[in-house]
């Protein structure tokens, strides 16, 4: 894909008035770094505040007194009982329960917002179109909309600063909010593991919203490197890498994100695509799962990287991977056989020809700092 085919943010020009460099990332012309660089810009969120230009991200609105009850049969998520002003994460399963996507859904009193995933928007948009389009009104916000995230210890302070009853929202609460004369949604959430907010706002006034911040002192601009590793360091996933349409929630370690009610044994069991295979699954277990790992050595392990056992045969692979820059250490997560997916397994990934041990590991390897109130 040429530069000249790749699809822009509303910020673009702002990103290269600020140094950045720009790469092609899901379509887009997006910052992979500003000239702070990535280390940097990585400990910079961790220790303050950085704002992030995630407007790549699809936004969607689904309307009508059936909306929640008809994404309820395309995700294993409570939507029916998501409080107003609340947010959830949930997936979208194909009928083996494979994931055809990850995404934010919030209750905004009368309409669901939904952020997914910028290389699969069009995809899920098609999706609910087609199985739930005749039940609720689908609105896309595409290319109406822009999405910043800002991100880090200081960011209910500087974002109070633009409207202070931001400071009282918890993590995972979502609202509209009004910010530098734009109507803007906000929530509570992010992709670092630290304290922050995701703010929809027009495109409009995306630009503007994006200056008042940075001119900021705690903020700096942070692009998609700094982006990747906080995530890995927080052990979040990234689709397409992480878990795919050919992982379930239960063998990409997200069995926690079906929701209580859509158990086996809750109120409204199943009833999404794939839920038999799903609690097949639950019931007997997995012959491979995702687990975070950490190399023994000051050796960054890529995702690709082949994952063996003592003797040498291959138990894996490496799905993310690279340094910690604030566990001052690299980390990575793969899918390992379940026999050595125990915590604490010694495993070795191949890099180049060479052993590089790793061991099994709990993540989130750097410790989440989500604002619960």
């Amino acid at each position: 894909m040429t530069t000249e085919t790749l699809a822009k943010t509303p910020l673009h020009a702002l990103h290269l008035e600020l140094g950045a460099r720009m790469v092609p990332f899901a379509g887009y012309d997006m910052p992979v770094q500003y000239p702070l660089g990535v280390l940097k810009e990585h400990l910079h969120t961790r220790a303050q505040a950085g704002l992030f230009d995630v407007s790549h991200m699809g936004q969607i609105i689904l309307r009508g007194e059936h909306a929640a009850r008809a994404l309820e049969t395309l995700v294993p998520v409570d939507i029916l009982d998501l409080p107003v002003g609340t947010q959830r994460y949930a997936l979208f399963t194909d009928e083996n329960g494979g994931i055809l996507d990850d995404l934010m859904v919030a209750n905004a009193g009368d309409h669901l917002v939904l952020v997914v995933n910028a290389a699969c928007k069009d995809q899920d948009l098609a999706h609910l179109q087609t199985h739930i389009g005749d039940q609720c009104e689908i609105e896309s916000l595409f290319e109406s909309r822009a999405l910043l995230a800002l991100q880090g210890p200081a960011a209910a302070e500087v974002l109070g600063r633009l409207a202070p009853e931001v400071k009282n929202m918890t993590f995972m609460q979502f609202g509209s909010v009004r910010l530098e004369g734009a109507e803007c949604y906000v929530s509570r959430s992010g992709y670092t593991g630290e304290d922050g907010y995701e703010i929809s706002v027009p495109v409009a006034q995306a630009e503007a919203l994006a200056r008042a911040l940075l001119a900021q002192p705690e903020v700096q601009p942070i692009g998609l490197g700094a982006r990747d590793s906080l995530r890995l360091e927080a052990g979040l996933c990234l689709y397409g890498h992480d878990m795919s349409q050919s992982t379930t929630p239960i063998q990409a370690s997200l069995g926690w994100a079906i929701s209580k009610a859509r158990r086996v044994d809750g109120v409204r069991a199943g009833n999404f695509p794939g839920a038999g295979q799903v609690f097949a699954q639950q019931r007997d277990g997995v012959a491979e799962k995702r687990v975070g790992l950490l190399p023994q050595e000051r050796v960054p392990v890529r995702e690709g990287a082949e994952i063996v056992d003592a003797e040498g045969a291959v138990i894996g692979r490496v799905t993310s991977g690279g340094f910690g820059p604030s566990l001052g250490a690299p980390v990575a997560m793969g899918y390992l056989a379940s026999a050595h997916a125990a915590l604490d397994t010694e495993v070795w990934a191949l890099v180049r020809g060479k052993r590089v041990a790793m061991k099994v590991a709990k993540t989130p390897f750097v410790p989440q700092r989500y604002y619960r109130g």
